[in-house]
């Protein structure tokens, strides 16, 4: 029997590092998860896998799930939104994790949106800039704006920071602003984190990160987008243009298991509304 660790994104929360303390088959838990037929208590093990940005939310929910139902283990593989959606098509995922939309060659897969995301543009405390258009951003990932003087700040050479091919966040800010296949990125680097290190550790970086990430961070500023800054309320209400959806990631027309389709249902419940928000996410309903 194949077993990898469960968690491999760095810095994970309370809740995710609870989830490591297990370790799992590959191979997703389709034969468990089930209901025990004489209590009818759930048990099993419900395998979740993709997107990075989606740790805090997913630990959370899953912690309170756990909480709820003892008889029941959720681990979460940190691989990215592309692995994730690859993992809930080849069945070696009960639930695929993806923070962005199903493109259109992703086939035979169905999503459940959980929560609501906003893609913050940070850049480093001292590069003088407060507020760009979505226009600019586009033009200073893709090149053709090149120092922070052409829109108002220090007079200096702009790096981009982006993230690796797969990302959630990647395909999520490349998509919105147009710059797929475009962008000119002196580093890319593969977890949310590590952007938010990057940007702040250099005076003339500029990157994006998952909203959820980003409160409290030291040496960042996170830049307002047409004069729209990105919080709950201007994500929820369509106001902040550079947003993405949390998906679940389903087989289409596939029966979860009994543990895993309560969890679905769970995650997607107005009792779980505050949970997303305490993972400084935005509810899907």
């Amino acid at each position: 029997m194949k077993f990898k660790n469960i968690v491999r994104a760095a810095g994970c929360m309370a809740a995710v590092a609870a989830l490591a303390c297990s370790m799992v088959a590959c191979g997703g838990s389709g034969a468990e998860g089930g209901a025990d037929g004489a209590s009818g208590e759930l048990s099993g093990t419900i395998a979740t896998n993709g997107s990075t940005s989606m740790e805090k939310v997913i630990g959370t929910l899953a912690e309170q799930f756990m909480a709820d139902n003892p008889g029941v283990t959720i681990t979460y593989d940190a691989t990215g939104s592309g692995t994730g959606i690859e993992c809930a098509k080849n069945g070696s995922a009960d639930i695929g994790l993806a923070s962005r939309d199903l493109k259109d060659e992703e086939t035979g897969l169905e999503t459940v949106t959980v929560a609501l995301d906003g893609i913050v543009v940070i850049v480093n405390e001292g590069c003088g800039v407060d507020d760009l258009s979505l226009e600019q951003i586009a033009a200073i990932f893709n090149g053709e704006i090149t120092n922070w003087k052409e829109v108002g700040g220090a007079d200096l050479a702009i790096s981009c920071i982006g993230r690796e091919s797969g990302s959630g966040t990647r395909d999520g800010f490349e998509s919105i602003t147009g710059t797929e296949d475009t962008c000119k990125l002196e580093q890319e680097l593969t977890s949310t984190g590590a952007v938010i290190t990057a940007v702040s550790s250099s005076e003339n970086a500029i990157g994006y990160a998952s909203l959820s990430s980003v409160e409290g961070q030291q040496g960042i500023k996170a830049v307002t987008v047409d004069g729209v800054a990105c919080t709950e309320e201007t994500v929820a209400d369509g106001s902040y243009k550079i947003q993405r959806p949390f998906n679940f990631v389903l087989m289409e027309g596939a029966t979860p298991s009994p543990a895993a389709e309560a969890f679905i249902e769970f995650a997607t419940s107005p009792e779980a509304a505050d949970l997303v928000r305490s993972a400084d996410a935005i509810p899907a309903s």
